[in-house]
């Protein structure tokens, strides 16, 4: 995706994820007010070296990265907590797509 505001019509309109929670331009996350169900979308990635195709959220990211290290799969960004406060990893699965692996700290 180039750019976020373009596609925001279609995603908090026409799919109904009509609250922003946040947008800092290269990444932004909706929420459909009646499910709670979120998308994110981005741009481009901030830090790493690719971008994800989709953000997972999890509740103990150190675990999901030592069991993506036990399995063997390729750890394209490494566990970090980045400066907007997310503790995230970025793992390719085995079909080639490259997935944000996240926790959000409180």
């Amino acid at each position: 995706m180039e750019d976020i505001a373009s596609a925001k019509g279609f995603y908090a309109d026409y799919l109904g994820m009509g609250v922003e929670e946040f947008n800092m331009g290269w990444v932004a996350r909706y929420t459909s007010p009646e499910t709670g169900a979120h998308l994110q979308l981005v741009t481009r990635d901030a830090s790493a070296p690719e971008d994800p195709v989709a953000t997972i959220k999890v509740d103990d990211v150190e675990e999901a990265y030592e069991e993506a290290r036990r399995r063997g799969y390729e750890i394209v960004h490494p566990l970090t907590t980045e400066p907007w406060g997310v503790r995230r990893f970025f793992v390719r699965a085995p079909d080639g797509n490259v997935l944000n692996i996240a926790q959000h700290r409180d």
